[in-house]
């Protein structure tokens, strides 16, 4: 029988952050969200670096880390954004990049970014 494990978030959401199920992790999409539920200032650099170290801290918790990410899911507010996102996510993958997705979209409080990712924790 299959085991799925839920990682609730500490915000007031509909959602949990993580779930593992099936030797995988699948986190919710990260925005770069304080405490507060405040879009954190700053332009795209500012704001991926944000979002990144969030999920890098939520694959920790559940026992993983960046080197475990097989794919990303990636919303841009704006795809002029496109070069200087690119030029800060790889910075985060040294071991090798995940299969990847990148659209852009209008999001949540006018968020610069939003990445969700799917993690192998067998």
């Amino acid at each position: 029988m299959n085991q799925i494990e839920r990682f609730p978030t500490p915000l007031p959401v509909p959602f949990s952050k993580a779930v593992r199920a099936g030797g995988f992790l699948f986190l919710s999409g990260q925005l770069a969200m304080d405490a507060s539920g405040n879009i954190v200032d700053g332009d795209i650099t500012v704001q991926t670096r944000f979002v990144l170290e969030r999920i890098a801290a939520t694959l920790q918790e559940c026992g993983a880390g960046m080197a475990d990410v097989v794919k990303t899911t990636v919303w841009l507010g704006s795809l002029d954004d496109f070069a200087a996102f690119n030029e800060e996510y790889r910075r985060h993958f040294a071991t090798g990049l995940p299969a990847r997705s990148t659209v852009e979209a209008k999001l949540y409080r006018d968020a610069k970014v939003e990445i969700e990712v799917q993690a192998f924790s067998g």
